[in-house]
């Protein structure tokens, strides 16, 4: 049982009593420390796609809707369009080529192709389409319906028809007008494989499509036979003329040849050289071979005078001095195999040495006669090579002469030389051209002739539909992106987790102000079970002893905090627990009201010294529960955070825990303010609540790290104002079936009003241990 007044002495003894002015906890909790949950991995993540899509359905619907809306009416916006389409054969084979006089010939590959289709969308084939279908005197064609108006769906609508007056048309307008919508409407396509072009015209009214088409190729094909013959014709004169001058030319040149030579007495052999070059070509060939032999021959006379006669290769190349080079190695070999036995004096010695000398004197005897025979060689050389140079002389002496002469020749034979090569062109492209010019024949001919289609291939309804659908979906997809971006609040328990890098032990949900009192007071709402959740979760964040002092805050006003204080000593009180709650906010306190009682007197009170000894237990207040009790802000001071940073306060959580087995203090924000560090640092855990849709994630953060730094061991975190009936954040979060862990029965309601024994407390925790699966189950695995 709970005693009647703690005894909270007024004098503190500070350090003379052994007491520690701030008492403060910062060893671990529970099962260790908390272990940071796993980031998500980047790269596709399907359940995260359905969920931003479940999320924002209304909105897809909406952008999709509207895309619908829009497709259908581009279509109604749009002019019907008519095509017919013609395949030309492009042959390639027939033209002859005349490339001096810049006649360029189609080739068979790309180009051929390529210049072709530039062809038949050329604005000089448009104009003889134009004047072969008299197109500028039918106002049809002139003036057809626009192709993107909004006057099309009330055409549609009502079956009208937009008219223009072309009637006052000058000419000029009228032909400009008209190869203006041939070339706009014709397109030429080659057909892949083959030597065929499809060419196509589009045009809002049927009948036009195929008269067009039919009328580019035949058109097309004209063009081509037309050019052919002028430029043959052309070709033709041209050639003739130049035959003609080029003939009098070639006659005039050669006479000017005959009459040089014969003036001068050049005589040339067949290949136009005259007979002293010849010699001079022969003496040369002759000097140059002489020269070589000579250099031969020097080099071996050289060898011969520098004492090396034996290293010339005719030495080398005669049988018998190899022989006796041989025979005399064998007799050395032999004379110094017995000089180890015998000494040279002896006669055999002396008869092998003489054998030696005697073969020696023999070699020695024939490579002096190869010497001589050498040195003649080199003389015969020499001699001959003088010869020649001599005789070259003579030549080049009579060739410098000759040279004088033959330089006008050599003109006058390069003019006779250049006029008949061109002579003998001219003709040969005269016949050419001749031949081309009576075939006439056509580079091109048409396969399959245009019919009059029957329906407009433009536009089309389900393709401007699935242009829109994917486009505003593209819309809708960005927007959500950019919404994203923006929102910088907590919606799921994930984020919270995330950002703190602390467990969330709770999800409280969304409650009207006005029907809190009536779900507190019923135990099986959705907001009790969801509170009886939070106190097991603080539950398992430490043994029995470790949390005697929890303080309750958040980052900013107006998101739980108090409640969850009133809500915690309640369900704590239930376990049969003594709980003291104290509104430790002198700021802006509200705890009093929700145990209906006054704030005449309080914490503040207490701390500045103003209560008398005697009424000191007065301050702290019974309330409905008998293991509840409430200590109030007290009157509003001036200055609340010296208050609570003194030695007093520090002392009055040091005696508050040995009266009680659970303080909570209600504290206030974080933000701005510095009691709720100071309340943090002198308590053995901290609990932070963090509204839904309310916090911004940096403020969030920036008050979980203000209490870090402070030294506060913040055990958790608690999402409030959570919106647990919204589809879809109980599919993300696997809150969907939320209501079937609540409690209906009244026997139940009865138990959880007035206590249970300790099996039925046992049961209580392993019911809200469901609730949290996903918070237990990490707590399960820290454990193991």
């Amino acid at each position: 049982m709970m005693r009647d007044q703690p005894p909270v002495p007024m004098v503190y003894p500070g350090q003379q009593g052994g007491v520690p002015a701030y008492p403060v906890h910062h060893h671990p909790y529970g099962y260790g420390p908390y272990a940071e949950p796993a980031q998500d991995e980047d790269g596709f993540d399907p359940l995260k796609l359905l969920w931003f899509a479940v999320h924002y359905r209304w909105m897809i619907a909406s952008f999709l809707f509207v895309g619908v809306v829009c497709g259908v009416l581009f279509t109604y916006m749009q002019t019907p369009y008519y095509k017919a389409s013609t395949k030309v054969e492009i042959l390639t084979q027939g033209a002859r080529v005349i490339e001096d006089l810049e006649v360029v010939s189609q080739r068979n590959d790309s180009f051929a192709f390529e210049t072709a289709r530039q062809k038949m969308l050329s604005r000089d084939l448009a104009r003889r389409v134009v004047f072969a279908l008299n197109l500028t005197e039918d106002p049809e064609f002139l003036a057809p319906k626009p192709s993107f108006s909004l006057m099309n769906i009330f055409h549609k609508a009502f079956g009208t028809s937009s008219s223009n007056n072309v009637a006052d048309w000058s000419p000029e307008r009228r032909e400009s007008t008209a190869v203006n919508l041939v070339r706009q409407g014709a397109s030429a396509t080659p057909v892949r494989g083959t030597s065929l072009i499809n060419l196509e015209y589009h045009h809002p009214v049927a009948k036009y499509t195929s008269l067009v088409a039919n009328q580019l190729a035949k058109s097309y094909i004209d063009q081509n036979i037309d050019q052919k013959s002028e430029t043959t014709t052309l070709a033709r004169q041209f050639i003739e003329d130049q035959v003609r001058e080029t003939k009098i030319q070639l006659q005039d040149s050669e006479k000017a040849l005959v009459q040089y030579a014969q003036q001068n007495g050049i005589t040339l052999t067949g290949d136009d050289a005259s007979l002293v070059s010849g010699n001079i070509s022969e003496i040369n060939s002759a000097l140059s071979e002489a020269i070589q032999e000579r250099l031969a021959a020097e080099r071996y006379f050289q060898q011969i005078e520098d004492g090396n006669a034996a290293a010339l290769p005719e030495v080398f190349s005669s049988p018998s001095i190899q022989a006796n080079k041989q025979t005399i190695a064998g007799l050395r070999a032999t004379y110094m195999e017995k000089l180890a036995t015998l000494k040279p004096g002896y006669p055999e010695m002396q008869r092998l040495q003489a054998q030696i000398n005697e073969l020696q004197k023999q070699m020695n005897a024939e490579i002096l006669a190869i010497a001589d025979s050498v040195k003649l060689k080199y003389e015969q050389a020499k001699q001959k090579e003088a010869a020649l140079k001599k005789e070259l002389a003579g030549l080049e002496a009579d060739q410098s002469k000759f040279q004088e002469k033959n330089i006008q020749y050599t003109i006058l034979k390069r003019e006779v030389d250049s006029n008949r090569a061109q002579y003998e062109s001219l003709i040969s492209k005269l016949g050419d051209v001749g031949i081309g010019s009576d075939l006439r024949s056509a580079n091109a001919s048409i396969v399959d002739l245009a019919l009059t289609p029957g329906s407009p291939y433009s536009p089309q309804l389900s393709k401007n539909l699935i242009i829109a659908f994917g486009l505003f979906g593209l819309f809708a997809v960005a927007t959500i992106y950019v919404l994203e971006l923006l929102n910088n609040t907590f919606t799921i328990p994930d984020q919270l987790e995330d950002e703190l890098k602390v467990p969330v032990l709770g999800t409280i949900p969304q409650v009207p102000e006005s029907e809190i009192s009536e779900a507190f007071q019923n135990p099986g709402s959705q907001l009790s079970e969801a509170y009886r959740t939070l106190r097991t979760s603080v539950q398992f964040t430490g043994t029995d002893e470790s949390i005697r002092t929890l303080v309750v805050t958040s980052a900013e006003p107006s998101e739980g905090k108090t409640t969850t204080a009133f809500k915690l000593a309640e369900d704590f009180a239930s376990l049969g627990r003594r709980v003291l709650i104290i509104d430790a906010d002198m700021r802006k306190p509200r705890l009093h009201r929700m145990f209906n009682t006054d704030n005449g007197i309080g914490l503040s009170n207490l701390l500045s010294n103003v209560v008398k000894s005697g009424t000191a237990m007065d301050i702290f207040r019974k309330t409905s529960n008998p293991n509840v009790t409430f200590l109030s802000a007290g009157t509003i001071p001036p200055n609340p955070a010296d208050l609570l940073v003194s030695q007093k306060m520090g002392l009055t959580i040091h005696y508050c825990k040995k009266r009680y087995d659970l303080v909570i203090i209600d504290s206030p924000p974080v933000m701005g303010l510095s009691d709720a560090p100071i309340l943090a640092r002198q308590a053995d855990a901290t609990l932070m609540v963090v509204s839904a849709k309310q916090v911004t994630r940096k403020a969030a953060k920036a008050a979980f790290n203000r209490l870090k730094s402070a030294g506060a061991n913040v055990v958790g975190s608690t999402l409030t104002k959570f919106a647990i009936n919204k589809l879809d954040y109980n599919y993300a979060h696997r809150y969907m079936h939320y209501n079937y862990y609540s409690y209906a029965g009244a026997e139940n309601a009865r138990l959880e009003h007035h206590g249970r024994d300790d099996e039925e407390n046992n049961f209580d925790v392993a019911r809200s241990t469901t609730a949290v699966g996903g918070f237990f189950s990490r707590i399960a695995r820290r454990f193991s």
